[in-house]
C-alpha cells in the first residue's frame, strides 16, 4: 500500500485503503485463525494505523490460552470475534476529524492503554488502573485487552497513546517501546530517582531486560540475577554492573557482599517467580523497595513479617502507564541504552502461530519475537 501522492500535509488522507482486512481472531483457548473484518474507523480524536509490526508479549500467550487479563464488555474474550495482540507500531494512514497533532505516513509506536478518561483513576492520570476496564461501551479502550489489537493489518489508537518513532529507528526496535515503557512506569512509581543507588533486577526477559537499560540510563548500579548466562550477557551490554546466575549462587548472599552487608535500595521483580518477593525482601535494605512487574502463574506465599521488620514498600504495576512509553522511547531515541539487543527473531504476520512458539518455548533461545506485516493477511 503506497500513498497517492508525496503529499504528507496535515489533515489529508491519502492511502489506498481497503474495506476489508486479514485480521487474527481469538476462537475457543489456544485457537486463533485468520479472518476477513471491516477496516475500522477512527472516531474524532483516533487515527487509523497499518500495522507494520507487532512484538509478541508473554501476556499474548496467557490471553490465548486463559483470557485473562482480557475482558470484552466484562467477559472473557473467546469466541467475540476479538483480535489480540498489543505491542505494535505502525505508520498513521487516516485521521479523525478532529485530530491535526499526527500527519498521515508518520510512523509510530502505541501505548496499549487509554482508560475511559472519565473514571477517578483516568481523571489522575492512573489510566492503567481504570475503573471502567473491560467496558468499550463506558469509554474503556486498551488495544488488545478490551478492544480490537494489533494482530492484523489496521488498528485504531487514540492520539493521546501514540509515540512518534525517530526516522533512523527501525520498526522493530520501535515495537518495544512498550516493553521499556513498562519498565519504567515500574521504576516511576517506585520513586524514580536512581543515580548513585542499588537496583536489583530479577529475571533477564524482555521487561528485565529492559528495566536494566532503563535504570542504567538513570544512573542506577544494577544487579541482575537469572538463570540463562546468555541473557546476562545481554544485561551487561545493557548496563548490569554485577550478574547473578541464580543456579550458580545465592542471590541474596551475593548481594549483600556487593552491597557491604546493606542490601539493596530497590529490587525489581520481572520474573514472576514463587520465591520472587521473598528473595526481594532478603535483598533489600531496611526502608528499601520492591516493584512487581510480572504475573506469577498460581498465588504464592509471602513473608509478611520480614516486610513489617524491614520496613519495606512493595509497589506492584500493570502496563505503562503515565505516559511511560514516551519517556522510554525519548532514552531509546537517545541511544541511551540498545533495545536491538533483545529482539531475537521476526516472523511474517501469517507465521504467528509459529512467532508465538518461538516464544513460548524459548527455541533458539528466542527473546523477543517480532511479527511484520510486508504482506496482505487475506
Amino acid at each position: 500500500m503506497q500513498p497517492k501522492d508525496d503529499n504528507t500535509m496535515m489533515g489529508h488522507n491519502q492511502f489506498d485503503i481497503p474495506k476489508e482486512m486479514g485480521a487474527w481472531v481469538l476462537n475457543d483457548p489456544d485457537h486463533i485463525e485468520i479472518k476477513k473484518k471491516p477496516v475500522p474507523e477512527p472516531k474524532d480524536d483516533e487515527v487509523l494505523l497499518k500495522i507494520d509490526a507487532v512484538a509478541i508479549c508473554a501476556t499474548d500467550q496467557e490471553i490465548i490460552s486463559h483470557g485473562k487479563p482480557a475482558q470484552i464488555e466484562g467477559e472473557a474474550p473467546f469466541n467475540k470475534n476479538y483480535s489480540p495482540g498489543h505491542e505494535a507500531m505502525g505508520r498513521v494512514v487516516k485521521l479523525g476529524a478532529a485530530v491535526d497533532d499526527f500527519k498521515i505516513g508518520q510512523r509510530v509506536a502505541v501505548e496499549i492503554h487509554a482508560g475511559c478518561g472519565r473514571c477517578e483513576m483516568c481523571v489522575k492520570g492512573w489510566y492503567t488502573s481504570c475503573l471502567n476496564y473491560g467496558f468499550a461501551s463506558k469509554g474503556h479502550k486498551a488495544n488488545g485487552f478490551t478492544t480490537d489489537g494489533a494482530f492484523a493489518e489496521y488498528m485504531t489508537n487514540r492520539t493521546r497513546t501514540l509515540v512518534k518513532v525517530p526516522d533512523d529507528m527501525s520498526d522493530e526496535e520501535a515495537t518495544l517501546a512498550v516493553t521499556a515503557g513498562t519498565s519504567m512506569y515500574t521504576l516511576d512509581v517506585m520513586g524514580g530517582l536512581f543515580a548513585g543507588q542499588t537496583m536489583v533486577v530479577m529475571g533477564p526477559g524482555p521487561i528485565g531486560l529492559c528495566a536494566v537499560g532503563v535504570a542504567n540510563a538513570l544512573g542506577a548500579e544494577v544487579i541482575l540475577t537469572g538463570t540463562r548466562d546468555n541473557r546476562l550477557e545481554i544485561g551487561k551490554k545493557l548496563g548490569a554492573s554485577h550478574v547473578i546466575n541464580v543456579k550458580n549462587d545465592d542471590p541474596i548472599k551475593v548481594v549483600k557482599e556487593l552491597t557491604e552487608g546493606i542490601g539493596a535500595h530497590y529490587v525489581l521483580d520481572c520474573s514472576g517467580a514463587p520465591n520472587a518477593v521473598n528473595d526481594a525482601s532478603s535483598m533489600i535494605r531496611r526502608g528499601g523497595k520492591i516493584g512487581l512487574a510480572a504475573f506469577p502463574s498460581k498465588p504464592v506465599e509471602v513473608d509478611i513479617a520480614n516486610l513489617v521488620r524491614n520496613n519495606a514498600y512493595i509497589y506492584a504495576t500493570r502496563g505503562e502507564g503515565k505516559s511511560a512509553c514516551h519517556r522510554a522511547m525519548g532514552l531509546m531515541a537517545k541511544k541511551r541504552f540498545d533495545a536491538k539487543l533483545i529482539h531475537t527473531h521476526t516472523f511474517p504476520m501469517k507465521d504467528l502461530q509459529t512467532g508465538l512458539k518461538y516464544a513460548r518455548e524459548r527455541i533458539e533461545d528466542a527473546i523477543k519475537v517480532v511479527v511484520r506485516n510486508d504482506d496482505r493477511l487475506i
